[in-house]
């Protein structure tokens, strides 16, 4: 059997068995190059090689996650509690006013989840601030929490798979793109938001099935104080608020500069640490504790960056293998010329493989490595292959019980003990957005 395939399969049995992903992934390798005959030696030499792709993307995540903490330090994120806690007080004056208070809060929920991955990039470090103080106000609500997690899970995922700024220049511009290009496709010329507009068009459609057929009823919730598990908040200031929110606009300016002067350097890099300097200088963020609150951040995002890192090693291994091409050609002459099968098998395999580790990011570099070949074998056009690949990454990242686009409403929503990650947030997101995402992304791989 084909030595690629083989490392795949025991990658993902080992992360379905809940083998830590990084261990996952480099047993795999070791397996895959093995099996085709490289040599210990070789396979460690090929892993080695790959990691320092995945260097510049872990890097950003720190540097990210280091941001995040220190604008959490400034008391920003309980400000935007209270103001909204303040606003939503009287919920019980008419259903009128009612309804107008939810609504207002979804709304602001889903836009928090939007900006988390470019104009705050703090990615799921807003949730466990912001959420628990408004645990009450749901409650009053009668606001079905599935419904919430629902939401924070769109704006997590369809904003970096969608919108190139931020996160999602991390995932469409150096992974998805630089991968695809890797492998030996031209993405010159692609519009990678055109591309990915049907997969979030039916995103899109899973949020307001959620919304206005699945939750929409009324759910009750005993009122439980969460001030003593809650994480500790800053006292609020209004001098570091304004600071904070030049900071974040000093960040995503950069990047969006950046970009339009056409610099191939990652802004990302450049704007965090921007975005630190003017915490730090302007006192926002204590400078006897800034060693602490940074550390913390890039600690929160050390874990996907590791995983990112290895999933890079992983991918250059089934590079060197030259089993890939083999694996290809069998595929495509099981598949004939029948793009529609061919399609939606390639789009299930990355749903398995994203349920299985957890990550869409990290599922790229190991998908592109067989589907650009096979796409080009099989006479997709260059935007149908990014589609497709683009869609088998982000498939699974919700509905995974290790993906913390699940893993992040969930520290939030259940500050109380009464939303659990099963059953209101792994399950509800799975069927939600993973059935329509894969739809549309079989449309866009037809019809690009």
């Amino acid at each position: 059997m084909n030595a690629v395939l083989i490392a795949v399969i025991v990658m993902l049995a080992l992360a379905l068995a809940r083998v830590h992903v990084v261990v996952a992934l480099f047993l795999g390798a070791l397996v895959g190059g093995l099996l085709s005959g490289m040599g210990l030696d070789a396979t460690l030499l090929a892993f080695q090689d790959g990691l320092g792709g995945g260097a510049k993307i872990a890097l950003s995540y720190a540097l990210l996650g280091a941001f995040a903490m220190g604008v959490a330090s400034t008391g920003l994120p309980q400000i935007l509690a209270n103001s909204l806690i303040s606003r939503l007080g009287g919920t019980e004056a008419s259903p009128k006013a009612t309804a107008v208070t939810k609504w207002s809060l979804v709304a602001g929920l889903i836009a928090m989840a939007v900006m988390s991955q470019n104009l705050i990039p703090v990615h799921i470090a807003f949730i466990p601030l912001l959420v628990p103080p408004l645990l009450t106000v749901m409650n009053k609500l009668r606001l079905d929490r599935r419904l919430v997690a629902s939401c924070l899970t769109f704006g997590l995922i369809t904003t970096y798979m969608f919108i190139p700024v931020g996160f999602g220049s991390i995932y469409l511009n150096d992974i998805l793109l630089f991968n695809i290009a890797e492998a030996g496709l031209n993405v010159d010329g692609i519009s990678v938001m055109q591309v990915m507009a049907i997969p979030a068009a039916g995103m899109l459609a899973g949020l307001l099935i959620a919304i206005f057929i699945s939750y929409r009823k009324p759910r009750e919730y005993a009122d439980v104080d969460v001030a003593e598990d809650a994480p500790e908040q800053p006292a609020p200031s209004k001098a570091k608020m304004w600071v904070s929110v030049i900071a974040i606009i000093a960040v995503f300016a950069v990047q969006i500069i950046m970009q339009s002067m056409g610099f191939e350097a990652d802004g990302l890099l450049v704007a965090a640490l921007l975005g630190l300097g003017i915490l730090l200088v302007s006192g926002a963020v204590n400078w006897r504790q800034a060693d602490d609150v940074f550390s913390s951040g890039m600690k929160m995002m050390a874990l996907i960056g590791f995983i990112m890192i290895t999933a890079q090693g992983f991918a250059s291994v089934m590079t060197a293998t030259g089993e890939v091409e083999t694996l290809v050609n069998a595929t495509a002459a099981a598949f004939g010329d029948n793009q529609f099968l061919a399609a939606g098998a390639m789009l299930l395999v990355g749903l398995i493989v994203t349920l299985g580790i957890g990550s869409s990011f990290s599922t790229l570099p190991i998908i592109s490595v067989i589907y650009v070949p096979l796409c080009m074998s099989l006479g997709f056009s260059p935007a149908a292959t990014v589609a497709i690949i683009g869609t088998a990454g982000a498939l699974g990242d919700a509905g995974s019980p290790a993906s913390d686009s699940t893993l992040g409403p969930t520290a939030g929503l259940n500050a109380d003990g009464q939303h659990d990650h099963i059953r209101d947030s792994v399950i509800p997101t799975f069927l939600h957005f993973n059935i329509p995402l894969l739809f549309a992304g079989w449309i866009a791989a037809l019809v690009l």
